[in-house]
């Protein structure tokens, strides 16, 4: 169990705010924090890896990590950290790099064989593409067995393919690991697959706590489009199928018929087609 109950003042997108955060995050559970730039994001993550001073209180597990005058050493706080810009060391090669946080070659070796790097696990980070940096990244923020791993928008540079296959990668270590996650991201798509509750942040107040498909599914239009999308989840509901649909970081739900959803498979690019308020999707 996290409780976070903490104030600090900063310049947001807005000016000058006081950023308020006030919750309690279960064991195991995989948070992710939407919201505009400049709403506190990463000035609560930061606050939490013992990087930025704050007023207020943070127990995980019972042990106090701030407590106003009080700060745990960051060191003490059994946190693994990804940050957006990878921050590996450019003189040690891959496996160095994991290491240097821990001398367990064992550890090492399973890591590398989950997000498939084991191949490179002497290259040096200059000769690595960016999905490669970042899986680097988030295997040795993983090296002490962390309670918690924060992760800072750690996808949004890399392309599609690329986020996808790393989604799959944080879900498998978080299940592995046992580990609580908080994760920023403004990617619909990415916060319904990985998280289990969702927080949104707006002028450094949390405005919505839920469950992500309560809090994302909430823009409709009746508007006639076409446009294409990504199925990303097929769910059976009585005589009907519910699809699940991401398109232009946006999500929406279909409902299919038994004879329609046979075309289809989680992972399909289709067309979506809106003539008045009825909806048609087809295979692309």
């Amino acid at each position: 169990m996290i409780d976070i109950d903490i104030t600090k003042k900063i310049h947001g997108s807005d000016g000058n705010m006081c950023l308020k955060v006030d919750i309690s995050i279960q064991k195991n559970e995989f948070l992710a924090i939407s919201g505009k730039s400049g709403s506190g994001k990463t000035t609560l993550l930061r606050i939490l890896a013992g990087l930025e001073e704050a007023d207020g209180k943070i127990v995980v597990d019972g042990k106090i990590w701030l407590d106003n005058s009080y700060s745990l050493a960051i060191q003490k706080r059994e946190l693994g950290f990804v940050f957006q810009d990878y921050a590996l060391f450019p003189n040690m090669n891959v496996e160095e790099n994991l290491l240097f946080v821990k001398k367990d070659k064992t550890l090492v070796k399973e890591l590398l064989e989950i997000t498939e790097l084991s191949p490179l696990a002497k290259r040096y980070p200059q000769t690595l593409s960016g999905g490669q940096k970042q899986r680097v990244s988030l295997c040795r923020a993983m090296m002490n067995r962390p309670k918690l791993l924060l992760l800072d928008e750690p996808l949004s540079a890399l392309d599609p393919k690329m986020r996808l296959k790393l989604q799959n990668e944080i879900l498998t270590l978080h299940k592995k690991f046992d580990t609580t996650t908080i994760m920023i991201s403004h990617d619909p798509s990415e916060i319904y697959k990985l998280s289990s509750r969702t927080i949104i942040l707006d002028d450094a107040t949390i405005v919505n706590d839920g469950l992500a498909q309560d809090i994302l599914f909430k823009k409709n239009s009746s508007e006639n489009f076409l446009f294409e999308a990504k199925i990303l989840n097929i769910q059976k509901k009585d005589i009907i199928y519910l699809v699940t649909i991401s398109f232009n970081k946006e999500l929406l739900e279909l409902m299919v018929t038994a004879k329609e959803i046979e075309k289809f498979q989680i992972g399909d690019i289709v067309n979506i087609n809106s003539k008045i308020f009825s909806l048609t999707i087809d295979k692309k």
